[in-house]
Formats: C-alpha cells, sequence, structure tokens
C-alpha cells in the first residue's frame, strides 16, 4: 500500500516547481526556501493541511532518546561546601576602620 497519495504528489511537485522560480517562502521568517529538502517538507505540509493521505510527521524526541549514550555510574564526588561570612553592615565595617586605624597610629 501507497504511503503517499497521488495528491501529496502533486503537492510537493509543485512546491519544487516554486523554489525553482524562486517564490516558494518559508512559513516563519518569509524568506526563499533554496533548499530542495525544505520545498518537500513544504509540499507535504501543505498536503497534510489539505487532507491528502500523507505519513504523520516523525517527532524528534524518539529520535534523541535512542541516540542517548547510557550513563556510566560514577561515585559522586563530594564538594566542598564553602562557609559563608558573615555579614556585616557598613556601620561595622566603618567602625572597625576607625579602630584599626586608632591602633595604628598611636603605635
Amino acid at each position: 500500500m501507497a504511503k503517499y497519495s497521488k495528491k501529496s504528489q502533486d503537492y510537493v511537485e509543485s512546491a519544487m516547481d516554486r523554489m525553482k522560480k524562486g517564490t516558494l517562502k518559508s512559513g516563519s521568517s518569509g524568506e526563499k526556501v533554496k533548499n530542495p529538502k525544505q520545498a518537500i517538507a513544504i509540499g507535504l505540509s501543505e498536503a497534510r493541511e489539505k487532507g491528502a493521505k500523507v505519513p504523520a510527521k516523525k517527532t524528534t524526541a524518539k529520535k534523541s532518546s535512542a541516540k542517548k549514550p547510557a550513563m556510566k555510574k560514577t561515585s559522586a564526588k563530594k564538594t566542598v561546601a564553602k562557609k559563608s561570612a558573615t555579614k556585616k553592615s557598613a556601620t561595622q565595617k566603618t567602625a572597625m576602620k576607625k579602630t584599626t586605624m586608632k591602633k595604628s597610629s598611636s603605635k
């Protein structure tokens, strides 16, 4: 049994002709289509919209999950926790500066 109907083939053919003439434009950006694969995709998309017999689009989620390599189990490295310095207010900082200056000047 054929995957694509004659009607869908006609849509792809017309999309290819429009690409060769330079009148086929991309849907999202509106730029001229120069790639034949993109023209075929546009023709099939138009055929789907009109109700022609065309297989469903392949989803990228299935492909990406199949290509992922198996994760190796490694021992988790312990990260050194950073000690957070206590935050001092601006007045405390200026008071500390004054006391250190007095100590250094008195010597």
